[in-house]
């Protein structure tokens, strides 16, 4: 029996321990099998042949395969059933077998031809979405993925209730705005107070609500090592009159961020944290300036190394002369001012003066520009082509590959 389009019932099924019945294991199958198994059903898919990663799900006792061809009888005591063979003939066989047992069937040649179609589907912070379209896919999905896109962005407030006190150490990705995770812009959205770096992408707070305020933790006084504890006292005492507190930091919270000592001092004072990585832009600056930071048969290992002091200062705790012995990739955050003791140690300790070497400033912004030299050209190239911070260094092998 044809479906009409546009009289579907939108309705959420319990399939936990439930039989279901997937005839076919190509790219259709390996798309719906997904959201099936996390649902609880027994998967059966029954197809001659699969696709790699529908037989890696066989592998793993996720589903059951039956290695042959669809034979009618195959949905007695099926609930729900899926028709995505590569033949027509087999699909219509296997609508017309769910219509004699009354058992919903997809088919996903013919959508309209089956007793149920697939909505076009997205989760979100415990919601599950579901758009129907009349048996227009393209358009359930555009709508699918504005709704998805205005929840996470906070332009839709899905909660009547505000979000618990607390503190959330959000890491806003390498520079640009949409670089931040999926998590850290919806818990972004819902703060009482974002207390932010430079680094952090500024167009951000621009979606902030006019209720929300917004520390500059770079403009806190009282020099660097107070302004860590001053920051942490923020943190807590926001938290503690009951605010939701978003400690928003430019990469990851955990990378040279500083941000496990503000976990600390929180756990410490009884306040709870939600922790967000973020991309970090030791990885993301290269990458978007055509560098990999490794590369098969080139880079084994790659090394990422903090630049804010100098290699003699004694407060360094990095072994410039290991560094200088490997053959893989160096990356250097906050060393641009500082690059030419830098390179100088590695010279020094063995590193070859051509190893070839990448400067990104700014990477993933609109102001990005990098340049491309040697380790023993690099300060002079730095200073010839103005580098300014943020900027991250590669050395090695992998900063000559195009």
């Amino acid at each position: 029996m044809a479906t009409q389009p546009d009289k579907h019932y939108l309705a959420g099924l319990d399939l936990t321990g439930c039989r279901v019945v997937v005839i076919g294991a190509g790219t259709v199958a390996q798309r719906r099998l997904p959201r099936l198994i996390s649902a609880g059903a027994a998967v059966e898919v029954i197809a001659p042949e699969a696709t790699p990663a529908v037989e890696a799900l066989a592998d793993a006792g996720e589903i059951t395969w039956s290695r042959r061809g669809y034979r009618d009888g195959d949905l007695d005591g099926a609930w729900y059933a899926v028709a995505a063979a590569s033949d027509d003939a087999v699909n219509a066989a296997v609508g017309a077998e769910a219509q004699r047992r009354r058992v919903f069937c997809v088919r996903s040649d013919r959508a309209t031809e089956g007793s149920a179609v697939t909505p076009a589907v997205a989760e979100h912070d415990g919601l599950l979405l579901g758009v129907l379209a009349g048996g227009k896919p393209r358009r359930s999905a555009a709508v699918r993925d504005a709704l998805l896109e205005a929840l996470q962005a906070g332009v839709v407030d899905e909660h009547a209730e505000p979000p618990e006190a607390g503190v959330a150490l959000v890491g806003g990705g390498p520079g640009a705005p949409d670089l931040i995770t999926v998590r850290g812009r919806r818990l972004l959205a819902k703060a009482d107070m974002v207390i932010t770096d430079h680094l952090a992408p500024r167009e951000l707070l621009e979606e902030l609500g006019p209720h929300v305020e917004v520390v500059d933790a770079s403009k806190i006084p009282y020099g660097r090592a107070a302004n860590q504890e001053v920051i942490n006292r923020t943190l807590i005492d926001n938290a503690r009159a009951g605010k939701f507190v978003v400690r928003l930091k430019g990469g990851d919270p955990y990378v040279f961020g500083r941000g496990f000592e503000e976990l600390l001092a929180c756990a410490e004072a009884g306040v709870p944290v939600t922790v967000v990585p973020g991309v970090t832009s030791a990885f993301a600056a290269p990458a978007v300036a055509d560098v990999p930071v490794t590369h098969r048969g080139v880079a084994h290992e790659v090394v990422v190394v903090s630049g804010h002091v100098a290699p003699d200062d004694e407060r360094s705790l990095v072994d410039w002369t290991a560094l200088a012995r490997l053959r893989g990739t160096l990356v250097l955050l906050m060393a641009v001012q500082r690059i030419e003791p830098f390179a100088e140690v590695l010279i020094k300790n063995g590193r070859p003066a051509d190893t070839p070497v990448a400067v990104v400033q700014e990477g993933t912004t609109s102001t990005q520009r990098s340049l491309r030299t040697t380790l023993a050209a690099v300060a002079e190239e730095v200073r010839a082509n103005d580098i300014k911070p943020p900027a991250v260094v590669v050395i090695g092998p992998v900063a000559a590959l195009k």
